[in-house]
C-alpha cells in the first residue's frame, strides 16, 4: 500500500471517529437535557444549566443546537420516539382496554416528569413542540380506537364517541399528573394512583362484568 493510499485510509478512519464522536455527544445533550427540562421546567432551564449537567462547555451545546428552541425541538422529538416505541413493545394486537390502558400508564410513568412537564407547559410552547405532543397522543389514540371499536361490537363496554372515549382517559390522567403536588407530593402520581385510575376508568365504561 502506498504512503498516499495509507494517508487516505487514515483520514477517512479520523473522519469516521470524528462523526461517531459527535453523534455520541448529541445524543448525550439530549439525555441530559431530557433530565434537566423534567427537573427545572421546558420554559425556564437554561442552556447553560444544561452544559453544566452534561459537563461540557456552553458552546459545545450551541455547536450541536444553534438554538435554545431547536435543542427543546430535539428532545421532545426523542421522548415521542421512546414513549411511542415503548407503547407500541406494551401493547398486544389482542390485548383489551384494561389491558391497554395499564400499558398506557406503564409507559408514561417511565418518563413521568418529563411528560408532565410537556402537559403542564405545552401551551407555552411553539407551535412545531405543541404539536409533537399532538403526535404523541395519537400513538394511544390508536390503538385505544381499534380495542373500543372491537369491545363496543361484543358489548363488552359502552356504545360511545371513540374521540369523547379518549379525551376522557387522556383528561383523568393528565388532571392527576398536573396537579401531583396534591395527589402524590414528591412521589410518583402514576405508581400510587395509576392502577386506581384505571379500575375507574373502567367502571364507567364496561357494559358488563366480565
Amino acid at each position: 500500500m502506498s504512503l498516499n493510499s495509507m494517508s487516505k485510509e487514515s483520514e477517512m478512519v479520523s473522519e469516521s471517529q470524528r462523526k461517531k464522536q459527535k453523534l455520541q455527544t448529541r445524543e448525550h445533550l439530549i439525555d441530559v437535557a431530557l433530565n434537566q427540562l423534567a427537573k427545572d421546567g421546558l420554559t425556564t432551564t437554561r442552556t447553560s444549566d444544561i452544559a453544566s449537567a452534561a459537563k461540557v462547555s456552553h458552546g459545545t451545546v450551541f455547536a450541536h443546537f444553534p438554538t435554545r428552541e431547536i435543542l427543546l425541538d430535539a428532545v421532545i422529538d426523542e421522548f415521542g420516539k421512546r414513549i411511542t416505541k415503548r407503547l407500541h413493545e406494551l401493547v398486544s394486537s389482542i390485548c383489551g382496554m384494561k389491558e391497554l390502558l395499564e400499558a398506557h400508564v406503564k409507559g408514561i410513568r417511565e418518563y413521568e416528569a418529563f411528560y408532565t412537564r410537556l402537559v403542564s407547559e405545552g401551551h407555552l410552547l411553539h407551535e412545531k413542540a405543541r404539536n409533537s405532543l399532538i403526535m404523541i397522543q395519537s400513538a394511544i389514540s390508536f390503538h385505544l380506537i381499534q380495542v373500543a371499536e372491537r369491545e363496543m361490537e361484543t358489548c363488552e363496554i359502552r356504545m360511545m364517541s371513540v374521540d369523547l372515549l379518549f379525551n376522557t382517559w387522556i383528561g383523568l390522567i393528565h388532571y392527576y399528573l398536573i396537579n401531583g403536588d396534591l395527589f402524590a407530593p414528591g412521589q410518583s402520581v402514576l405508581k400510587i394512583h395509576g392502577s386506581r385510575l384505571v379500575e375507574h376508568y373502567m367502571n364507567l365504561i364496561k357494559l358488563r362484568d366480565n
